[in-house]
C-alpha cells in the first residue's frame, strides 16, 4: 500500500468504529481490523481520532486571478487545508474575468491551477447581461468544461457579474433546467435592500446593525418565494446559497414537501452569530450579505440543518483587504465591502457547536459537511464518501482538543474574522487529499505543496429523491 492509516475511528451511522484504512494510488482500497500483515510505504497512527470523509466547502470566493491584494489562490487553499477542508467549489464572480463562458473558465483556471493545496471545482455563471445579449447558450460550454452549478445574483455583485432582473432570472432558470445542473441564487430582493439602505443612510444611521435592519428578513423571504415559484414553473433545480433567516427555513421545508426541486445551504455565521451583538462588536469586519440575523434565526437553522430542511454547510468565504476595503478612511457601514473569510473556521465550528454539543448526530455531520455537497455538485462518489474506490480524502478530527480562534494565527491574508475569540472544543488536526497529507497540526501546519490540488470536473448529475413526503439526497 502507499498509505496505512492505523487506529482510525470512522463513522458507521452514528457510531464510531476503529479500523485501519488502506490507501493506494490516491484511492481507498480497503479496511482491515488487523494491519500486522500490511506493507505500506507510509504508516500514520491516528490513535483513535475521528476520521470522516474529506470535508467540502461548496461556496468559496477565492480572489485569484484579479484581486490578489485580498488573497492569492495559494493562501486561500492553505487556509482551507488548515481548516480541515479537502476540496471546495469556487464561485464564478470574484475573479478577472468572471466565469460566464467556457473561455472565461479556462482564463480563470490556468493562472491558479498550480497554486492549489487541496482539490477544487468551479461554479459556472449567468447574468442579466447574458440574457439581454442573447448569450444563454454559453451554459453549454461551461457544462462541457465541467462546472458543477450556475450562480445568479438578485442583488449586485462585482461590476463584471451584473445582477438579474426577475424575468431575466426566469429565462436563466429555463435554460439551466435543460442541463440538469442546479441554479444557485443569492436570494435578496434588490428593491427592498437598496431602498432601505438609502433611507437609513439618509436618516444618519451609522451604527453597524443598521446594515442588517436595511437588508431585512423580508428581503430574503420575498426572494425565496419568487425562486420557489420559478423552480415550480421551470423544473429547474433551485438552490438558495447562504440562507440566513428563519422565514427562509420555513419556506424551504414547505416547498420540499410539495416536491419542488429546491435546496439550501447554511453558513457557520448564520448558525452562531447575531447582528446586534457581533456587528456592534466587529463593525464592518462582520458586514456580509445577507447580513447576520438574530439568535432565534440561529436556533431555527440548527434545527433545519439537523432535520434535512437545510441540505449542507458552506462558508461564502470572501475576504477583503482591511486597510482599503473594510475600515479605511472614508469607509463606513454603508460603503465598506461585505464579506468575511471562512474556510479555516467552518469545520471547527461545525465540530464544536454542532457535533460535540449534540445539535448534529455523527451521521448528519458527515452529510452536511461532505456527502450532500458532493452529491449536489456532481462530485460523488469521487468525493464525499469513504467507499472503496473513492478518493482518499480524509479530515482527521481531535474531538477533545480545545482552543480559541485567533484571527492573527489564521493562514488567510485577511487577518480578520467575527469568530475571533470564540472558544471551541474539537478541531481538525490533519487534512489528507488523495492519500497525501496536506496539513498536519502536530508537524507545524501545512506540509503539502502548491500544485498538488487538482481541478475536479463534475462527475455526474444526481437529483433529489422523494422519501416520506420530502426530498432528500
Amino acid at each position: 500500500m502507499d498509505l496505512l492509516l492505523k487506529n482510525a475511528n470512522i463513522p458507521q451511522g452514528d457510531r464510531q468504529v476503529q479500523t485501519n484504512i488502506l490507501v493506494d494510488g490516491g484511492s481507498i482500497v480497503g479496511y482491515v481490523q488487523d494491519a500486522s500483515g500490511v506493507i505500506a510505504e507510509r504508516t500514520i497512527d491516528l490513535d483513535g481520532k475521528l476520521v470522516v470523509p474529506g470535508c467540502i466547502d461548496p461556496h468559496t470566493h477565492f480572489m485569484d486571478p484579479g484581486f490578489t491584494h485580498r488573497e492569492t489562490f495559494a493562501e486561500a487553499s492553505m487556509s482551507a487545508a488548515a481548516g480541515g477542508l479537502t476540496s471546495h467549489v469556487d464561485m464564478p464572480c470574484c475573479s478577472k474575468p468572471s466565469v460566464r463562458s467556457e473561455d472565461e473558465l479556462y482564463m480563470k483556471l490556468n493562472p491558479i491551477k498550480d497554486q492549489a493545496y487541496i482539490d477544487f471545482a468551479f461554479w459556472g455563471g449567468m447574468t442579466g447581461e447574458d440574457v439581454r445579449e442573447g448569450k444563454l447558450d454559453n451554459v453549454w460550454g461551461q457544462v462541457d468544461a465541467g462546472v458543477t452549478a450556475f450562480k445568479v445574483y438578485m442583488t449586485p455583485s462585482v461590476p463584471t457579474f451584473p445582477r438579474v432582473g426577475d424575468a431575466e432570472m426566469l429565462e436563466i432558470f429555463r435554460k439551466v433546467a435543460e442541463t440538469g445542473l442546479p441554479v444557485g441564487v443569492h436570494a435578496e430582493n434588490y428593491d427592498i435592500c437598496s431602498f432601505y439602505a438609502n433611507k437609513l443612510e439618509k436618516e444618519g444611521r451609522t451604527d453597524s446593525p443598521a446594515w442588517a435592519e436595511a437588508r431585512m428578513a423580508l428581503a430574503e423571504k420575498a426572494a425565496i418565494q419568487l425562486i420557489i415559484s420559478f423552480a415550480e414553473e421551470t423544473g429547474a433545480r433551485a438552490h438558495i446559497v447562504h440562507m440566513s433567516t428563519k422565514e427562509g427555513a420555513v419556506l424551504i421545508r414547505e416547498a420540499k414537501r410539495r416536491g419542488v426541486k429546491i435546496t439550501a445551504e447554511a453558513c457557520p455565521h448564520y448558525l452562531t452569530l447575531n447582528a446586534e451583538e457581533h456587528m456592534t462588536k466587529f463593525g464592518a469586519l462582520a458586514k456580509i450579505a445577507p447580513p447576520l440575523r438574530g439568535k432565534e434565526d440561529n436556533e431555527v437553522h440548527w434545527q433545519a440543518l439537523a432535520d434535512g430542511t437545510i441540505d449542507f454547510v458552506g462558508t461564502d468565504h470572501a475576504p477583503y483587504e482591511i486597510a482599503t476595503e473594510k475600515i479605511a478612511e472614508g469607509l463606513h457601514i454603508w460603503n465598506s465591502f461585505p464579506g468575511i473569510p471562512g474556510v479555516e473556521t467552518m469545520v471547527p465550528i461545525m465540530v464544536s457547536e454542532g457535533l460535540n454539543k449534540g445539535r448534529l448526530s455523527l451521521s448528519r455531520f458527515v452529510e452536511v459537511t461532505s456527502r450532500n455537497a458532493a452529491i449536489h455538485f456532481g462530485l460523488y462518489p469521487k468525493k464525499g464518501t469513504m467507499e472503496l474506490g473513492s478518493d482518499a480524502d480524509f479530515t482527521v478530527i481531535d474531538l477533545e482538543r480545545e482552543y480559541e480562534i485567533d484571527q492573527e494565527k489564521t493562514l488567510t491574508k485577511a487577518k480578520y474574522t467575527p469568530f475571533h475569540g470564540m472558544k471551541l472544543k474539537g478541531k481538525p488536526v490533519m487534512t489528507i487529499v488523495r492519500g497525501g497529507v496536506v496539513y498536519d497540526e502536530d508537524r507545524g501546519g501545512i506540509v503539502g505543496t502548491a500544485g498538488y490540488g487538482q481541478f475536479v470536473k463534475r462527475q455526474s448529475n444526481i437529483e433529489l429523491k422523494r422519501v416520506e413526503g420530502s426530498l432528500v439526497y
